[in-house]
């Protein structure tokens, strides 16, 4: 049989919905495309992922299918994920070039060094999305205080001016 050639993932897509606020972790999914081998012995894909480069803890066999959607990721994590195309006999190609995803929704507050000092405030976004960081002294009135493109998949720090002595809460906003 002729060696299956790897191709590459094509497109990342977020299908998951964000209204996070304050410290909390959920589950989210990525939808993943890319392009058919074009090797006419290829049966199908198998889609294979996990938390560090190229160290894949899960795999799941897509038969023909060139998308995916992975359900249950956690927000704040960095997944991996490669594909590999197979033949009848059930030999694999290489894995294909790997795609790396942060999932959106979670935000991290981190206190400042000293007493009175202001938060840091951290968050993944992902590409195709656009995000409002609101803060609020009462959970009544909310004031966007930053706006963020998401162009690339990564994560976006952001130091809120000290703007009073009482509470302050954030919440961010995918849209």
């Amino acid at each position: 049989m002729k060696k299956i050639s790897w191709f590459e993932l094509v497109s990342v897509v977020v299908v998951t919905w964000l209204s996070a606020c304050g410290i909390t972790k959920g589950a989210s999914g990525v939808s993943l495309q890319w392009n058919p081998n074009t090797d006419p012995s290829v049966v199908g894909y198998n889609l294979y992922y996990g938390g560090t480069s190229r160290n894949y803890t899960n795999v799941i066999n897509l038969g023909a299918a060139t998308n995916a959607v992975v359900d249950d990721l956690t927000e704040g994590k960095t997944y991996f994920f490669a594909v590999t195309a197979y033949d009848a006999s059930g030999d694999e190609s290489d894995y294909s070039e790997e795609t790396v995803y942060i999932v959106p929704g979670y935000l991290v507050l981190t206190p400042g060094a000293t007493p009175g000092s202001t938060v840091r405030i951290q968050f993944p976004v992902a590409s195709g999305h656009w995000y409002e960081l609101q803060s609020s002294p009462d959970l009544q009135t909310w004031t966007t205080i930053q706006k963020v493109l998401g162009n690339a998949n990564n994560w976006v720090e952001y130091d809120p001016p000290a703007t009073s002595k009482g509470p302050q809460f954030f919440r961010l906003i995918l849209h």
